[in-house]
């Protein structure tokens, strides 16, 4: 299972990374877990000076944007084949 965290304060670029990566989970047919990260000292520890951020398995992927689809798909395909 991948393990999926959008760090953010919650605003609209963030609940929109959201429902991005949702979206692209379930096209993809990845079993993942999504936490959506509001706490500031949770938040930290990814290093994201601006948000949103996306997190896959631990490892900061993106911040400050919202990636493609096609980005974020192949970040998952990479992520699961780790699994």
């Amino acid at each position: 299972m991948v393990d999926i965290k959008v760090p953010g304060s919650g605003c609209p670029n963030c609940q929109r990374l959201e429902a991005t990566v949702r979206r692209v989970v379930q096209a993809q047919g990845i079993e993942a877990q999504i936490v959506k990260v509001s706490d500031f000292a949770e938040m930290t520890k990814y290093a994201i000076l601006a948000t949103p951020g996306l997190v896959i398995d631990e490892k900061l992927v993106a911040a400050r944007r919202i990636p493609s689809d096609k980005d974020i798909a192949a970040w998952l395909t990479q992520a699961a084949g780790q699994h």
